[in-house]
């Protein structure tokens, strides 16, 4: 179908993954017009892009967007059966239609530019005109690997675990994988079983007890988020980016592989050098060390920092009226870069725009 060459709405949302879901769940109330403009070709967001194998670490209940919640697989975490990646990409494409979101797919937004109006959208499928803007696209696109000397000299195949999808290929080879996060000990607990693996944590891994899962660990940050909010020191006792032994890295504990060692000081063309001087050869190097936000289509905003963050209050833009960026980690809510976490920076951000809207004069009203 052929589109406009321009259009007008109230608010464009760029982003169609869980955040910017959760965000149209409350902008419907609104009453205003809004379009979610979303590059991939599919639903589901950065979860499209997890590994073959990734499950969550809460139950359904315990992972839904705002309205409805996840339907829970058959099954119990004994056995693995926690929601899995594609569980979770289903999940999202039937809460969009379940809730007839405008989303446009693919749309790629390629600048956001402040006009006397407001902002302009330039996208690869025309421009959009707005009012307010909320960026939603999250890190998943952005994934970043330290610059370690003598990096762009290494010849092995490297991969960041935003593209490593299955262990198939890896058999026999001495791999290294990189990160302490749940990424890197669920990846480590794969790829141990058919390779050699050496696992490199900066500091030593936070592994959390056998019983506690997500919904616990949740749990618990909140506590310690609120207790922080009133300006205690709240009780150590875990928090988000501490390793969940879910099933597989319980399995790799069994094995004797679940050890970490600190990190090496640089690459020669086939080999890591450590700091005791010695060289060590890996075939294959997997990078679990996390993302960057993926907002380099507002930089001619002229706001945005060297790691792609913005100034916010909240979710709210300090540096520019009429903008917002929600989902992307605690600097915009708590939690928000989360499943059940975003619904209430969604919820917040929603009725902030609204008001904004109301404020302004004159009136701005736009029609799809």
């Amino acid at each position: 179908m052929n589109q406009p060459s321009s259009k007008e709405v109230d608010i464009v949302v760029i982003g169609g993954g869980q955040s910017g879901l959760a965000l149209g769940y409350f902008l419907r109330r609104t009453g205003r017009s809004f379009v979610i403009l979303d590059a991939g070709a599919q639903p589901g967001g950065a979860w499209n892009q997890g590994w073959d194998s990734l499950r969550l670490f809460s139950p359904a209940e315990a992972s839904s967007l705002p309205g409805w919640p996840m339907p829970q697989p058959s099954g119990t975490y004994d056995t693995g059966e926690f929601p899995s990646r594609q569980q979770v990409v289903d999940y999202l494409a039937a809460y969009e239609a379940r809730y007839k979101l405008p989303i446009e797919r693919p749309v790629r937004v390629e600048r956001v530019r402040a006009t006397q109006n407001g902002y302009e959208i330039e996208t690869d499928r025309g421009t959009w005109q707005t009012k307010a803007v909320v960026s939603t696209t999250g890190t998943a696109t952005h994934p970043f690997v330290p610059p370690y000397p003598g990096l762009t000299d290494y010849t092995g195949l490297q991969l960041h675990s935003a593209r490593y999808r299955s262990p198939d290929g890896l058999a026999g080879q001495r791999v290294l994988i990189v990160g302490g996060g749940n990424s890197g000990a669920q990846i480590l607990a794969e790829v141990s079983r058919v390779a050699q693996t050496v696992w490199v944590t900066l500091t030593e891994p936070m592994f959390l007890p056998d019983a506690v899962d997500g919904r616990v660990l949740f749990s618990r940050a909140t506590e310690r988020y609120k207790t922080l909010q009133t300006g205690e020191i709240p009780t150590p006792a875990g928090n988000l980016g501490d390793i969940v032994m879910v099933p597989s890295v319980r399995e790799a504990r069994s094995r004797g592989v679940l050890h970490a060692v600190r990190p090496f000081v640089g690459f020669t063309q086939t080999s890591v050098q450590w700091a005791d001087g010695r060289s060590e050869a890996f075939d294959t190097i997997i990078w679990c060390t996390g993302f960057r936000p993926a907002t380099d289509y507002l930089r001619p905003l002229g706001i945005v920092d060297a790691d792609g963050r913005i100034a916010t209050e909240g979710t709210r833009a300090t540096q520019l009226q009429g903008l917002w960026l929600v989902g992307y980690g605690a600097w915009t809510g708590f939690a928000s870069a989360t499943l059940i976490g975003v619904g209430r920076s969604a919820r917040a951000t929603a009725d902030e725009i609204n008001t904004y809207l109301q404020q302004l004069t004159p009136a701005f009203t736009a029609h799809n």
